[in-house]
Formats: C-alpha cells, structure tokens, sequence
C-alpha cells in the first residue's frame, strides 16, 4: 500500500476542434467511394472504378483516424502512473510508470511544427510525443534518458504533482 488514496491525482486533457475539419474531409472522401461504388452504372470498366473507389474509402478512412484518434487527449497521474489516452476510443494510448520517470518539467510553448504535426510523434532528438494542439505541455525525462511530450491543458499542476510524487519516492 501506498498511502496514497485510489484515483487519480491529477486529470487533465486537451482538444483541438480543427481536426473536425480534416475529420469532415475524411467523411467526404469515404462519401464519395460509396456514392462512386453505389451510383454509377460500371460502364467504364470495373478496374478504374474499383481502384477509385478502393482509394477513396481508403483515403477517407485513413483520415478519419488520424484526425478522431487526436481530436483530444486525457492525461491522468495516478499514484503508480502517469496515463495518456487518444480520441474518443483511448487509442493509442501510453502509460507510464512514475517509478520510470526522473524528472518532469512544464513546457508553457509547444507547437505542431517543432514536432512535424499533430499526432503520436517520434523525433530522434526529441523522444516521443502526444500533439494535439499548440500551447502548454509536460516533459517527462524517464531513467534511461528518454523524453516523453504531451500537451495538455493545466500542465503546470499536473507537474507538481508529479515532481512531489517523485520526492515522496525517492524518501
């Protein structure tokens, strides 16, 4: 037993109503596979057709995940763990042990563009990351030297609260 109550410590996330916009794209590509599969007459020869409507269905669903997975994230710290979950379906989704973790700091500028976009990113000089919008953020530095990044709303005291974690750990 810890001492420390169950549930979370700290709970926070971060949205980015943009992504409906990339997501409406995604919905358009996906409509228009249906209503070329659908609502032509195949006159014109069914490989072309089939490949059309293939890449648009594929395109458009592809679309859609990559913008729902990242519409928004929930972060949560528990005693044992800090937790980040994707979109609406929690996918992907990263868990990390605070007893893994040595430092955390709190990034009040992050943007898309210093990671290569929105999304799960991985950059060599940078570790991992979850972007889903610009603004404030944690750094989490794990034992074996690497980062982890997420923007999230109220970072600041999602830090604290992991930084006294880790001092009551250290004890």
């Amino acid at each position: 037993m810890t001492g420390h109550p169950p549930g979370p410590l700290w709970a926070g996330r971060a949205s980015n109503r943009a992504q409906w916009l990339l997501a409406a794209a995604g919905a358009a590509c996906v409509a228009l596979g249906v209503h070329l599969a659908v609502g032509n007459a195949w006159t014109s020869g069914i490989l072309p057709l089939l490949m059309s409507v293939v890449g648009c269905l594929a395109a458009g669903f592809l679309i859609l995940y990559g913008t729902l997975a990242f519409v928004h994230v929930a972060v949560t710290v528990d005693a044992e763990s800090l937790e980040v979950r994707c979109g609406h379906m929690g996918l992907p989704r990263r868990k990390i042990r605070l007893a893994e973790v040595s430092s955390a700091e709190f990034l009040p500028r992050i943007t898309p563009q210093q990671w290569g976009g929105w999304g799960y990113r991985w950059r060599p000089d940078k570790g991992t990351a979850v972007i889903v919008r610009r603004g404030e953020g944690l750094e989490l530095r794990l034992g074996d030297g690497k980062l982890f990044t997420v923007t999230v709303d109220d970072a600041e005291n999602a830090v604290r609260v992991i930084r006294a974690h880790l001092r009551s750990l250290a004890r």
